[in-house]
């Protein structure tokens, strides 16, 4: 299988590592990082960006745009009307309107409602938006997103932040059986191995943020997760070998 673009609507992208702007100690690791990575998509929470705010200084000073395609998501919504308020936002002021669509529905858990989530996914089709829309590795929810218009559905590979990296490689399996929309992991990931297996899998791509962020040298591990989203994308294009409950010997049986 020849490889290509990953294509998001009408956006066109080589790299298929997302990566996220929270949580670095500084902002001049985070550039590093963001170089590090080969991310050509960039995601900031527009509620934690200080748009407007006191200081005159925002997040987005702080980001290439010339480089980076910059992601708005919704981090920090409860509802969908905030979730369409804060996507609206983004719009009016120019950042996309590609739009990473999240709803929580719990403070200490981080997991999406997926009520609200489809609610809110309805709605910003209608409004126009590449919705690419984090949600649980339920693949019923799945499906429902993808028939709301989603342009890529994100299952969670794990709970937000956990780094416990792909918890349930079935229900990936099932949503990408299921799916004809990119499927792109989001959530949990905590080292290279993770963004490998979930590209192994079949996915689309990777989007993570605390797994490089917090990492002891984020830059070393940024270019792990660039390397890990590479090959993994590679081996799944290979086509790996059928796995077996008995040995076979590598070599011939008999002499040539």
């Amino acid at each position: 299988m020849e490889d290509s673009v990953l294509k998001l609507g009408k956006y066109k992208f080589n790299s298929r590592l997302f990566v996220g702007t929270g949580k670095y100690q500084t902002l001049d690791i985070m550039k590093e990082a963001l170089d590090a990575s080969g991310a050509e998509v960039v995601t900031v929470a527009i509620r934690r960006a200080n748009i407007g705010g006191k200081s005159g200084e925002s997040l987005f000073d702080h980001i290439d745009k010339e480089k980076y395609t910059i992601l708005p998501n919704t981090a920090g919504c409860y509802s969908a009307d905030e979730t369409v308020r804060t996507a609206l936002l983004a719009r009016e002021m120019g950042i996309s309107d590609m739009i990473k669509l999240e709803v929580l529905g719990d403070e200490k858990t981080l997991l999406p409602d997926p009520i609200e989530t489809l609610k809110a996914t309805e709605i910003l089709v209608k409004e126009g938006f590449t919705v690419l829309v984090y949600t649980s590795d339920d693949p019923i929810v799945a499906k429902k997103l993808e028939d709301a218009g989603a342009t890529s559905v994100m299952p969670a590979g794990a709970p937000i932040g956990s780094g416990q990296g792909i918890l349930n490689q079935n229900n990936i399996r099932i949503i990408l059986e299921s799916l004809s929309v990119p499927v792109i992991v989001d959530a949990g990931v905590g080292t290279a191995s993770d963004v490998s297996i979930a590209m192994e899998l079949g996915c689309k791509g990777v989007l993570l943020n605390t797994g490089i962020a917090i990492a002891k040298d984020p830059v070393k591990m940024a270019r792990a997760m660039k390397l890990a989203c590479e090959s993994g994308r590679l081996a799944y294009l290979s086509g790996r070998m059928p796995k077996k409950l008995y040995a076979k010997a590598s070599s011939p049986l008999k002499d040539f």
